[in-house]
């Protein structure tokens, strides 16, 4: 074997001292023998220590036996009262599968899960007793992601606090039809004073969490607030760990060494449909891949009942069949009994069955799983906390279904069961000790058994609220109190309204210089962050690398290659963009956590996430709706927007559709600006929406499309109408000469086209049209349809009339609306606009061309906006009917110009 080999295991492996080799085993044998596994197992790690300093190449191993990480010996004392802990702790799952149950009844059917809080209720209780941190605390409130279908437990809980009454939980999942009805699942959108996170959508818990972590240290570096005392837990499952966004930005968490970071995997084995790993072993396969990515690793895999049989397990065949058992083993074992675990478990290996030997069958069904121990999961979760320089990942096995009875526990079908026979609810009642007799149970509805509180005053109660009380006040609980800033002065918009002059720059430009001037504001100079995924010399952020610098917790610690440029790329604890790499995800969950800012820490700050527009709403869409749902608020901006402006990148960059997958998210605000001056109004309304603290309705995210090509970016025209621009639509350039004969509606890079357009109608063809710039055809839409909402319910009142259709009501003629996106964004305000109206877009697919060929190919461009509006006046006789078919022949519609014609044309 070569001294570079990775596969120390190799079949073909050739040992050339066989006897040399079994001396140093036999020493090592002796070792064990005479000072123990532990001692034995410092010696080997200080030897592969020194293999390291002697460069042997010995490859990591990077999963350990399949038992708990820390020995019995090393747990530390229980501080609190464990029976009664476990006491509520019972009450707390009866009354979390009787929510579940309820809801199941005649007539209202909607359900619930009643099997992943039963597997994890220790793992909660362990933390709400002992570890998480309320928002009172004098270190601040830690950030909780509580595992989507776990939310029954917690409702639990929030009842026996006190919190929630037993008429809110039988509103489960109905939060229209009850007063105070309570969400299916964590939603901060419905339920704003509660739930910190939303989190079952699978996969984004992990991702949310990490960056939650990142942000909580990138406002300590920056001095905004002191997050040092802070911890993020985030509850996961392992079935949602095959989610690529569970386990594709650990490497961020431990490039930041995010110690104040915990994931704790509920390890129950169990998927929604079955095992998730039946052949082979979810926890070693987890731990090995969070210690590949630099992760500290604690294993809560056995109950304190098995350390008598493991201490005994002198030869190792006890860890040696623990070792070997599939999960799916581990599964059908606890569905059956301790006979049959006797038989199948202990009794594949002699020495195994011996150990066993003087336990009954009950005694060996006793023996548990560690997630369900307490002692286990808070030695577990105090080594986390105390742990420093990674993040942890604490891997819990778990029985799903647990004390639900056997018709629950280990179940392929128990995530779906979501309702309890008679019996199953007296086997429950037994196992939970629940002190509601059979005759409660019998005389009430078999659909609305009872929940259990024992009162107020009773000592379990008062341990509970204590204990919360200590540790700074209830979990989970969101507050939205943050501490306001000024917002910028109407001169720092003053710049971008004045235009260009004779310079051509693009919007994105022109967004970049208004985001300088508002950073240069007093207060302002770390409350902007803007969020880069790779590209932001595209965007042209490469002159802030040099001033406010690339954040990074350890700094710059490598000679850089472009360190004697002006435009040199800095990283600092204080820098200020927030690079994330080449990550949309990973920026989007950035967003989130810094957008939420105002509820979790109590400070603003205002995320500017900048994007190629392509890879926004389309590839982090669950993403964003996510942070709609976390109530995020900040700028999301799509840079090089548009199918034929980003010109020669092709299909997967031309970006025709971005604005219809924003107007799915409610709470995106979306616009289509044209030029620098519209960006400024746009960019100060949404700061006083989202930050003056006076609209109704603030938790909202803005969404810009700005393009790549430059052009001159006009001056504010002194008649500006700024509450068109909010709204939706404003005329940029009126018809001359007489009435308007057609109106021309365009946005964003197209009313360039518009007003050429506009021109030539004029000097080619005697027809005069207006030109509008509308900035939002998404909030045109909503209004129009918020205005027919209104009539629908209200038809004794007068009737709404659109912002669109009072705007353009004493502007005559047929509409031609164009877009560089496709015909179905302004399509979107046609049903209240009661006249011709026509759409120019560019559908189907992007291609490689030039910004000329693609416009004349998806015939958006000045010339089919000519034609198209001539087609609309034949058809009311304004014009002759040969003016269209004279035109298409004039411009040579039918074909697409060269680049050769394009620069003859340029140079004429």
């Amino acid at each position: 074997m070569t001294v570079n080999s990775q596969d120390p295991y190799a079949p073909d492996y050739v040992d050339p001292d066989r006897d040399e080799t079994r001396e140093w085993q036999q020493s090592l044998d002796a070792l064990v023998g005479a000072r123990g596994r532990a001692r034995a197992r410092q010696i080997m790690m200080s030897l592969i220590k020194r293999s390291k300093d002697l460069q042997l190449n010995v490859p990591m191993i990077p999963t350990t036996d399949y038992i708990n990480t820390i020995a019995p010996e090393n747990e530390p004392e229980f501080p609190g009262d464990e029976e009664l802990e476990r006491t509520y702790r019972r009450w707390i799952r009866w009354n979390a599968a009787v929510l579940v149950h309820r809801a199941q009844r005649p007539g209202i059917e909607v359900g619930g899960h009643i099997s992943t809080y039963a597997s994890s209720a220790a793992l909660y209780e362990v933390g709400f007793n002992h570890f998480f941190h309320g928002p009172d605390h004098p270190g601040g409130g830690d950030q909780v992601f509580i595992q989507g279908h776990a939310s029954p437990g917690i409702y639990a809980r929030s009842f026996l606090e006190g919190r929630l009454t037993a008429e809110q939980l039988d509103g489960f999942r109905q939060e229209r039809s009850v007063a105070g009805g309570l969400p299916s699942y964590p939603h901060p959108r419905h339920m704003d004073h509660y739930w910190q996170f939303p989190t079952v959508s699978m996969g984004l818990g992990p991702m949310n969490a990490i960056y939650q972590a990142q942000v909580n240290r990138y406002l300590l570096n920056h001095g905004i607030k002191d997050t040092s005392q802070q911890h993020v837990w985030a509850f996961l499952g392992d079935g949602e760990m095959d989610e690529p966004q569970s386990r594709g930005l650990l490497q961020v968490a431990a490039n930041d060494q995010l110690d104040n970071l915990t994931f704790v995997i509920n390890c129950n084995l169990q998927r929604l449909d079955g095992p998730v790993r039946g052949n082979t072993k979810i926890i070693q396969e987890l731990e090995s891949f969070f210690r590949g990515a630099g992760w500290n690793v604690i294993k809560v895999v056995w109950s304190r009942e098995w350390d008598p049989l493991l201490a005994a397990d002198t030869e190792g065949a006890l860890v040696k069949l623990m070792n070997n058992t599939p999960d799916g083993d581990f599964q059908t074992y606890k569905t059956e009994d301790g006979a049959f675990v006797r038989e199948h478990f202990f009794g594949r290996d002699p020495r195994a069955l011996r150990l066993v030997a003087n336990y009954t069958d009950d005694q060996i069904w006793a023996l548990q799983r560690g997630g369900h121990d307490y002692r286990k999961v808070y030695a577990a979760y105090k080594a986390a906390v105390e742990h420093k320089g990674s993040p942890t990942v604490i891997l819990a096995h778990t029985i799903k279904g647990y004390g639900l009875g056997p018709s629950f526990e280990g179940r392929n079908a128990t995530h779906q069961m979501k309702k309890l026979t008679l019996d199953d609810l007296k086997t429950f009642r037994d196992h939970m000790r629940i002190p509601i007799s059979d005759a409660e149970l019998e005389a009430h509805d078999h659909w609305a058994p009872p929940y259990y509180h024992p009162g107020e005053d009773a000592p379990e109660i008062r341990y509970m609220r204590e204990r919360r009380a200590e540790l700074g006040g209830y979990v989970p609980d969101r507050r939205n109190n943050p501490t306001y800033i000024d917002l910028p002065p109407a001169k720092a918009y003053d710049h971008v309204k004045k235009g260009t002059g004779k310079q051509r720059i693009a919007t994105t430009m022109a967004f970049v210089r208004l985001l300088k001037d508002l950073l240069a504001q007093k207060g302002w100079e770390n409350r902007l962050v803007p969020i880069l995924p790779d590209e932001g010399r595209t965007f042209g952020f490469d002159s802030f690398f040099p001033t406010k610098k690339i954040y990074n917790p350890h700094g710059q610690h490598y000679i850089s290659v472009d360190r004697e440029l002006l435009l040199a790329y800095k990283e600092s604890p204080q820098g200020l963009l927030y690079h994330v790499g080449i990550n949309e995800d990973g920026a989007a969950a950035a967003f989130t956590a810094l957008g939420t800012s105002y509820a979790q820490q109590g400070e603003i700050m205002i995320p500017v996430y900048l994007f190629y527009s392509m890879f926004g709403f389309q590839r982090s869409g669950d993403e964003l709706w996510a942070a709609a749902d976390a109530r995020a608020r900040g700028f999301l901006v799509g840079a090089t927007a548009g199918r034929t402006t980003l010109t020669g990148e092709g299909l997967q960059h031309a970006d025709g559709h971005s604005p219809i997958l924003a107007s799915t998210n409610p709470a995106v605000i979306s616009y289509d600006p044209a030029f620098s001056y519209e960006i400024a109004h746009i960019v100060e309304s949404g700061l006083e929406r989202m930050y003056g603290g006076n609209h109704p309705d603030p938790d909202v995210m803005y969404y810009l499309t700005v393009y790549n090509e430059p052009i001159v970016q006009p001056a504010e025209p002194d008649d500006v109408d700024v509450d068109g621009i909010i709204r939706g639509i404003h005329r940029v350039s009126p018809a001359q000469g007489g009435p308007a004969q057609a109106q021309l509606l365009a946005s964003g890079i197209a009313v360039t086209w518009a007003l050429e357009a506009q021109q030539m109608l004029a000097e080619d063809w005697g027809v005069r049209a207006d030109v509008w710039s509308v900035t939002s055809w998404n909030e045109l839409r909503r209004d129009g349809l918020a205005a027919e909402e209104h009539h629908f319910l209200h038809p004794a009142e007068p009737r709404r009339e659109p912002y669109v259709t009072r705007k353009l009501a004493d502007a005559p003629g047929p509409i031609v609306a164009v877009t560089d996106f496709m015909k179905a964004v302004p399509d979107q305000i046609r049903q209240f606009l009661d006249r011709p109206f026509a759409t120019l877009g560019a559908d189907d697919f992007g291609f490689s061309d030039t910004r000329a060929a693609a416009r004349r190919a998806f015939r958006i461009d000045a010339p089919s906006i000519v034609v198209r509006t001539l087609e609309q006046l034949a058809d009311q006789g304004i014009v002759p009917t040969q003016a269209p078919v004279e035109a298409i022949t004039r411009y040579d519609l039918m074909n697409i110009p060269s680049p050769v014609t394009e620069t003859a044309a340029a140079n004429e």
